[in-house]
């Protein structure tokens, strides 16, 4: 390890030369013959550089850093340890997935950091409590807390382990901007679960806006499961932690902001992949198998948790009761589809016999009818001795999606 790069960067002066592969490149112009030549070990070369070499000493804001790394070493060595250790452990997710006696003390903004989780956790006793008073709370639905729930957890990727509901970070920038989160509709229902909050934080114990956003959702799935004839537990498992701003990098999680969400029918295809694609892919990151990609789509249709609050793609006149109507009338072969426009984003099913209008939906919709795999996944939610199925299979989806960040439970 050596300061020889910049030493040769910033002390010499460079001209323009032609590589033997007759690539342009930069040489030393008062360079030494300092290089072994990499084809005859008896020769020496100067010093030769890239553009993108010279451009940290043509650029001001690179020269800036150069230099000063220049006449201090140590903090050039500083600051490539640390991207050294930010490049190897970027997509390893947060620090309590470290392991070993090596783990550094010191923590990073790219890490997504969490505050340590203090005091006594919530019973069984509270979250009856709580569950209750959320669904008492003004402005509160099904639809809306379904929705809100849905739209913390599913920012989870597997692929770097980032995201999730833990942090409550949709309550903070950017989450709380992204249209795919409908603001409005959010901050709404954020202000009356911190009012339940508050409330219930007036006592002994306390509860996070992290867990009151999963617990309002285990609140509506039983609700709508009960409203559709299903009595069902939806498993809750109390822990998460707030956030603060400035434990959130708004650049870096602006990266997780969705182009096209087909679980809560938001967005559209683009040039790189169609509007089911995103939707597939979006699964994906979520870790689901095909089953469940498709009963929860069907179970948020049922649920109405749509991204403004529309019935695109609600197949069903129970909106807010979990019930499997999502497939029964998208099979239903009295409906038939056509697509609204050129770019068969929307459709509309009209009555076969009537021409009468019934249902909007969008290509994330349709993919269940028309894709094979998919469409025989559908058919067997649709069959009307699938409704408890459904729901007990929803539930099961819905949870996993919940604790997917919640690696405190998978020690």
């Amino acid at each position: 390890w050596s300061n020889g790069y910049l030493e040769s960067l910033l002390h010499n002066k460079w001209t323009l030369v032609t590589s033997p592969a007759g690539a342009h490149q930069w040489e030393a112009v008062n360079g030494t013959l300092d290089y072994p030549d990499p084809f005859d070990p008896k020769k020496f070369r100067k010093a030769t550089m890239l553009t993108s070499d010279l451009a940290l000493i043509n650029d001001p804001s690179y020269l800036n850093i150069t230099t000063r790394w220049l006449d201090h070493p140590e903090e050039l060595a500083d600051a490539f340890a640390k991207a050294w250790f930010k490049l190897l452990h970027r997509d390893l997710g947060p620090v309590s997935r470290y392991l070993g006696p090596e783990v550094p003390k010191e923590t990073f903004v790219w890490q997504d950091p969490l505050p340590a989780r203090e005091g006594e956790l919530i019973n069984d006793a509270d979250v009856s409590k709580l569950k209750a008073d959320i669904l008492a709370a003004p402005g509160l639905d099904v639809s809306k807390l379904a929705f809100v729930a849905w739209a913390s957890a599913s920012t989870y990727r597997n692929s770097d382990k980032r995201g999730g509901a833990n942090g409550a970070r949709i309550a903070l920038q950017p989450q709380s901007d992204w249209v795919a989160n409908n603001p409005k509709q959010l901050a709404e229902v954020l202000d009356a679960l911190k009012k339940v909050q508050s409330s219930f934080n007036s006592g002994s114990k306390k509860v996070s806006l992290a867990d009151l956003i999963v617990l309002g959702g285990v609140a509506a799935v039983e609700k709508a499961a009960k409203d559709a004839g299903v009595e069902v537990a939806v498993p809750f498992y109390p822990g998460r932690v707030d956030a603060t701003q400035e434990q959130t990098d708004i650049t870096s999680f602006g990266y997780l902001e969705p182009q096209a969400d087909g679980f809560r029918n938001y967005g559209r295809g683009t040039a790189r992949a169609r509007t089911e694609e995103y939707l597939v892919d979006k699964a994906s990151q979520l870790t689901l198998s095909p089953p469940e990609l498709t009963v929860l789509v069907g179970g948020l249709r049922a649920l109405g948790a749509t991204f403004d609050g529309s019935n695109t793609g609600v197949l069903t006149q129970k909106k807010g009761q979990l019930t499997n109507d999502f497939f029964v009338n998208l099979l239903d072969i009295s409906t038939v589809w056509s697509k609204d426009g050129e770019d068969a984003e929307s459709w509309t099913g009209t009555d076969r016999k009537t021409k009468e209008k019934k249902w909007a939906a969008t290509r994330a919709d349709l993919v269940f009818g028309s894709h094979a795999e998919l469409r025989a996944i559908s058919e067997v939610y649709a069959a009307s001795d699938a409704k408890e199925k459904f729901v007990k299979d929803f539930v099961a989806a819905w949870t996993k999606v919940m604790n997917l960040d919640r690696f405190d439970l998978k020690k």
